[in-house]
């Protein structure tokens, strides 16, 4: 990370990284329960590609003060996520997910809800960023005393804005020398190597009602049975999280490579690669979804097909007048 460049292919690379996590994690989802393997995976994804994705879009979420920026946020992030919520009550109804089209900008479809909270954390910011680190602990306060909101959850995307915005928070706050110090340092690599597989290890024990606690989509009575301790086990959640992004960000390289460009259009990846999965869960025999559960290299290959094709020049090209409403 020495030079702007080092930085630029650095963040890509984590970005590429992160993207294959959401397909693969997606791809093997309707797969977990037939396979320990892939269920053990599936669970040491989700406890931390999103909060690093998250706490990497607050990083650069440093120019908010900039002139036209909310109208910029405005046009890149909420325009888009009205325009796929509308694409996929239509896909669902399709694909007979939904019996009718029901167009429902408040409740978001799937993966959507990254946006409706990242246009959320962007406006958050010109509250926050003014109370500094003092800002981050209320964040994180927030982020404990939602679940306690019975009624919180997929309305607005509010529970998960608001348990998630600790990460961008605290992203948009490292500067950069002290995130290279932190990632960067000799002892870094090791014992990233250390975390992670500490990480895939606990993953394998964890038990399923665990995954909940990741999504952040709900309260904790949602979650089951409310009880006070449950903010204390949200704060472990958190500081175990930034363990393993740690972790994760130790390990990525700074050099170029030929999939190192898909991590500046991660977007596309991420808003397209859902009809892909869902339209083969639709036509796909239930025998052969049984059959590739326990082919993991299979599995693999497709997941990073599905990367690079939807992160390639011409699927931009093409697609770029709906994502980024680029004429």
């Amino acid at each position: 990370m020495a030079s702007s460049s080092k930085r630029s292919q650095y963040f890509d690379n984590a970005k590429f990284i992160l993207i294959f996590l959401v397909v693969f994690g997606h791809v093997i989802s309707p797969l977990k329960g037939k396979d320990n393997l892939l269920s053990t995976l599936y669970t040491f994804i989700f406890l931390f590609h999103m909060p690093a994705f998250i706490l990497i879009s607050g990083y650069f979420a440093k120019g908010f003060r900039k002139k036209g920026y909310v109208r910029k946020a405005f046009k890149k992030i909420l325009i888009p996520y009205v325009i796929f919520q509308v694409i996929y009550s239509l896909f669902y109804f399709w694909n007979g997910q939904s019996t009718a089209v029901k167009i429902d900008l408040f409740h978001p479809h799937w993966t959507l809800w990254f946006l409706l909270s990242l246009f959320c954390w962007n406006l958050l910011l010109y509250v926050f960023a003014r109370l500094g680190w003092i800002g981050f602990f209320i964040a994180v306060a927030l982020g404990i005393g939602i679940g306690y909101v019975d009624n919180i959850g997929s309305f607005l995307s509010l529970s998960r804005t608001f348990v998630f915005f600790p990460y961008f928070l605290l992203g948009f706050l490292l500067q950069r020398e002290q995130l290279t110090k932190i990632i960067r340092n000799k002892i870094a690599f090791p014992i990233g190597i250390l975390i992670m597989i500490v990480t895939i290890i606990i993953s394998a024990s964890l038990p399923e009602v665990s995954l909940t606690w990741m999504f952040g989509d709900t309260s904790y009575a949602g979650m089951g049975k409310e009880e006070i301790i449950d903010g204390l086990i949200r704060v472990c959640q958190y500081a175990g999280t930034l363990i393993v992004i740690f972790g994760f960000l130790a390990l990525i390289p700074s050099n170029q490579y030929k999939v190192t460009v898909i991590g500046q259009r991660t977007l596309y990846v991420y808003l397209f690669h859902g009809f892909i999965i869902k339209t083969v869960d639709t036509i796909v025999p239930e025998k052969f979804l049984s059959f590739v559960s326990t082919h993991y290299l299979l599995l693999i290959c497709f997941s990073l097909a599905i990367c690079i094709f939807l992160g390639s020049y011409l699927i931009k090209k093409y697609t770029s007048p709906i994502v980024e409403l680029r004429l």
